[in-house]
């Protein structure tokens, strides 16, 4: 029976009843063609179930794309073998090195937190570098950046920027692993995917990465520039420390010292000309604060301290 002979059997039952009705033009009998809304609700377009799940679907794709954020690796350095070859530790008893480099770090920082009489452009961006191979820079620049992190008020990324020969990594007892040189091919500002927290709280460590034969092309990239300025702005406490090439050996390192606030150049006090270290400065001659690290000094040579270091300190100031 269909749901019109349904609704004109039950107004019959209900006049035998002696229920009154409404007129003939109110009657509840619907028409042909019409529907009791009270019963039925309009029909769904066909696709409508289908279109509201691809509304659901689609809507993260509506937001702005966002950069991709890696988690930074966690490794842990043994800090016994780092001490047993000559490398500072936190914790450590007070000794001559940690002594040596309190003093080398001081001005450093004051520079890089803008405590000096004048402010120093990009002054958190520190280059460690030296004229030629075998002179400590790499020693210096480790010993500098956990120097850094044993203050109670910065926080310090080491850069493995030595992309011809990095050492950073091999010195602290830890194996290859992506870096720079990655985050660059990629032209990716993004650098959390390669970065290395370590166990000393404050410091963690951007490697070298992969080698590429465009290395310096790299290094001289607008990427490099953005990534620096990222580096160096993200947090006002960070201090960022390159260990670099030698400057006369490759020309990476003048390319990277054009973006530094500070340099950084040690000398071995025994076996470093001191042309080699005049041409050396001259070719960083933009870098407005040039600090220099006497490596090797002799106790004889050094007042009677026996410090392993000398130090000097100069800033540029235009005309």
């Amino acid at each position: 029976m269909s749901l019109i002979e349904q609704a004109a059997k039950r107004l019959e039952q209900l006049r035998q009843a002696g229920v009154e009705l409404p007129s003939d033009e109110a009657k509840l009998e619907p028409k042909l063609g019409q529907t009791d809304k009270s019963i039925f609700k309009p029909p769904l377009p066909a696709d409508a179930s289908e279109t509201r799940e691809k509304a659901v679907v689609r809507q993260p794709e509506e937001k702005p794309a966002e950069v991709e954020t890696r988690a930074s690796k966690s490794i842990v350095l043994n800090l016994e073998t780092i001490a047993a070859s000559g490398l500072l530790v936190p914790h450590a008893a007070r000794n001559q090195l940690a002594d040596e480099f309190r003093v080398i770090k001081r001005p450093l920082i004051a520079n890089a937190m803008g405590r000096s009489g004048s402010a120093v452009p990009n002054g958190n961006l520190i280059m460690v570098t030296s004229a030629l191979p075998g002179e400590g820079k790499s020693f210096t620049a480790i010993n500098l950046a956990i120097s850094i992190a044993m203050e109670l008020d910065n926080t310090v990324m080491l850069v493995d920027a030595d992309v011809a020969r990095p050492s950073v990594l091999n010195m602290l007892g830890l194996p290859q692993s992506a870096g720079l040189l990655d985050v660059l091919k990629e032209n990716s500002l993004d650098i959390s995917g390669a970065l290395l927290r370590t166990n000393i709280e404050k410091l963690s460590i951007l490697p070298s990465g992969t080698p590429h034969p465009r290395a310096t092309e790299l290094l001289a990239s607008d990427t490099m520039i953005r990534l620096l300025e990222d580096m160096s702005s993200r947090y006002s406490d960070r201090i960022i420390i390159f260990d670099s090439p030698p400057l006369l050996l490759t020309t990476e390192a003048r390319v990277l010292a054009t973006h530094m606030g500070q340099v950084v150049i040690v000398v071995n006090a025994e076996n470093t000309a001191q042309a080699a270290v005049k041409q050396a400065i001259t070719t960083i001659d933009a870098c407005p604060v040039k600090m220099m690290v006497l490596n090797q000094v002799r106790a004889d040579k050094a007042d009677g301290y026996g410090y392993g270091y000398g130090y000097g300190y100069g800033q540029k100031h235009e005309a």
